[in-house]
């Protein structure tokens, strides 16, 4: 028999909370080994709620879209957002937008909000098509590596869209390393500053941030521009409430580490599953064809295929595999009692191969976002690579315009390909990335075919 999390109060109708015995760091690593194999084997063992100890936190992991439902929902305001990511990002992206809560959470949304309004949108549309159509008509071709071709073009369109600044290539890559090295730190195992340590290298990297964006700042108070920063550096509120300078850095710290990490993991996904299925490669080039070249604001709604496979990549393998919350007060899951101070975990991840939702689930199909199938809509949480309620991601919708307008022109100039059988290894160990950064063979189609 399992130890429990905490016995469930008398008279309560709830259930303890079943837990792993075996040493947590061990369960971790397995985890991030196969996340798949390790979630049935241990939903096979324990049930769809059950509790694990390890790196200093007590966390219950609730599997299905029901306790997805209860806990991003948040009804009774049982759940924090904040105090669960601050234990894994909180020194590195200190009161970015996901770790604030409740009034807090609403007042810096409401004002952030202006940085996404539709407007807003088509304005960052109008920057970054011109470079995204430069890029692509010099991107690589023979053996490639599209990871990094991906990573270093999203970093371009950050830098234009959300900064609006000029960086040397150097200094660029530099901001690169800094956002890689504080994802990074957010799971590392030794959770302090031992030099040369995934914390230790976060800690700096977050001081390399800061020192950027403060240095931005006057030059971007002074005069308004259409990027990011500077919206974030004007926005106000209904009320006229503005953000502070540790406001702003904080924020676009946050954001556009979630945006340029975001797009990329999405965009790889997306390239592997084309490469691996051509004919919706096919598919998605011929309605890219019969678009012009030039991709406006209004357009992206009729690459329905483009749309359809984006969602299949985002459902197989969501950027963010889990969500966090704290529980602030004692609460229950799905009829388990959750004791005030637990950290439960929204597993997305595997939740989006749950076989009650998606037929054949380990299967390519985008299809199954068709109007025929809608599989997604077969439960609220049954597509979350987003999150859900009021944490919902502020960008997304930039997030999808961005990765459909560079995917659009990459499909209009090339085609790709892996070799048969091929199976891209996943590193799960932070975000998900390729291991071997997706090589592929490009080749450039003819005018014609542009």
């Amino acid at each position: 028999m399992s130890a429990i999390v905490a016995p469930a109060p008398a008279g309560s109708g709830l259930t303890a909370v079943p837990r792993v015995q075996r040493n947590g760091i061990l369960e971790i690593m397995a985890m991030r080994r196969d996340p798949f194999a390790y979630g049935a084997a241990r939903r096979a063992e324990l049930g769809p709620v059950s509790g694990l100890n390890a790196l200093g936190i007590q966390t219950v992991t609730a599997a299905g879209a029901d306790a997805a439902g209860e806990v991003l929902m948040n009804k009774d305001r049982a759940f924090a957002s904040g105090p669960a990511w601050s234990y894994f990002i909180g020194p590195f992206f200190n009161r970015g937008v996901m770790l604030l809560d409740f009034e807090e959470h609403r007042h810096h949304r409401h004002i952030m909000q202006e940085a996404f309004t539709p407007a807003a949108l088509k304005g960052y549309m109008q920057e970054m098509s011109p470079l995204i159509a430069d890029a692509m008509g010099r991107f690589p071709t023979g053996r490639v590596l599209m990871l990094d071709e991906f990573k270093s073009l999203t970093l371009d369109v950050a830098l234009e869209v959300f900064l609006g600044v000029e960086l040397s290539r150097d200094r660029a890559e530099r901001l690169n390393k800094a956002f890689i090295d504080t994802v990074r730190a957010g799971v590392a195992y030794v959770r302090a500053p031992v030099p040369g340590g995934r914390w230790w290298k976060g800690l700096r990297s977050r001081k390399v941030l800061e020192e950027f964006f403060f240095e931005q700042i006057p030059a971007k108070r002074a005069r308004a521009t259409p990027d990011l920063f500077s919206v974030l550096c004007h926005a106000e509120s209904d009320e006229g409430h503005r953000f502070s300078d540790e406001d702003v850095v904080n924020h676009m710290i946050f954001v556009l580490m979630a945006a340029h990490d975001t797009s990329t993991i999405t965009m790889s996904q997306m390239a592997y599953r084309m490469a691996a299925a051509p004919t919706w490669q096919e598919a998605a080039r011929a309605q890219s064809q019969e678009l012009d070249g030039h991709l406006g604001y209004d357009d992206l709604a009729r690459l329905d295929v483009l749309d359809r496979v984006m969602k299949e990549s985002l459902r197989l393998c969501p950027p963010v595999p889990a969500q966090p919350r704290m529980a602030v007060k004692d609460t229950s899951v799905q009829g388990f009692f959750v004791p005030k101070g637990t950290i439960v975990s929204i597993p997305q991840l595997t939740n989006h191969r749950d076989p009650e939702l998606y037929s054949d689930p380990d299967t390519f199909d985008p299809d199954r976002f068709g109007p025929e199938r809608a599989e997604d809509k077969s439960h609220r949480m049954a597509w979350i690579p987003f999150g859900a309620g009021v944490h919902k991601c502020i960008g997304l919708y930039f997030g999808q315009m961005e990765i459909k307008t560079i995917m659009h022109r990459l499909l209009r100039g090339y085609e790709w390909s892996v070799p048969g059988g091929y199976e891209m290894p996943m590193d799960y160990s932070a975000l998900p990335v390729p291991k071997d950064k997706l090589p592929v063979t490009m080749r450039r189609l003819s005018a014609a075919g542009r």
